[in-house]
């Protein structure tokens, strides 16, 4: 299986081959350069592996949610890579990347979306050790994110910006707490190569960022009545 994977969701953006079960990949820091950075280092990283575009049995991208110039660029990118080589795409959650990083069991994954809120989801590990979504993706504010019953490994950017919050809300059902992760390529492209065998990837046109949050911005008068700053 040789996949190549894009994760520019968050500002430490990251490319990655899968080439048979090796994994080559990159870091890309600062959103402002992934633009610039990406398609070279998917170049730079084809070469190492000794692979043309046209040896790919999948493309994949981190879908989301994140940035929303991120998934859009990962995306773009991805679809028209898959274009030109003839392949199937592998939309991943850049969520359940988070959680297939952290090797738990039971991960719950929280990361900042700006605006007050967290981008949270639950995953619980198959058979396979593929983290699988357990109820819907959810974008709140962090008084009213719920750990689902029973004990979790939490990770995710949330947990550095509220510590004191969500540390609180959720004292005594922590396994572990992982805040320093972020969604990475890796991740991505195991994923989407559990995707290809299971037949499960999409026609690139048929590609599209997870946004779960639609509105990017809020009005002054929004940002008063939720406690922030005009």
């Amino acid at each position: 299986m040789k996949v190549l994977s894009i994760e520019t969701a968050t500002e430490r953006g990251s490319v990655a081959v899968l080439h048979d079960g090796e994994l080559l990949a990159r870091r890309v820091e600062g959103a402002a350069n992934h633009s610039e950075a990406i398609l070279r280092d998917v170049r730079a990283l084809l070469a190492e592996a000794g692979l043309g575009v046209g040896d790919l049995d999948a493309v994949a991208f981190g879908a989301g949610p994140g940035a929303f110039t991120g998934v859009r660029l990962a995306c773009g990118i991805a679809q028209g890579i898959a274009l030109a080589a003839d392949v199937g795409v592998a939309a991943v959650g850049s969520l359940q990347a988070l959680a297939l990083q952290t090797g738990a069991a039971r991960a719950f994954v929280a990361t900042d979306a700006r605006m007050g809120e967290i981008y949270c989801g639950a995953f619980e590990a198959d058979t396979e050790g593929v983290p699988v979504q357990i109820g819907a993706l959810r974008c709140a504010t962090p008084v009213e994110i719920d750990l689902p019953a029973g004990n979790w490994f939490v990770v995710g950017s949330a947990f550095k910006v509220w510590p004191e919050v969500l540390q609180e809300r959720f004292m005594g059902r922590l396994l572990g707490c992982a805040p320093e992760h972020m969604p990475r390529a890796e991740e991505v492209a195991r994923l989407a190569a559990v995707a290809a065998a299971r037949g499960e990837l999409l026609a690139a046109e048929h590609a599209a960022p997870l946004y779960v949050r639609d509105k990017v911005a809020f009005t002054t008068a929004e940002r008063l009545a939720r406690g922030g700053r005009a």
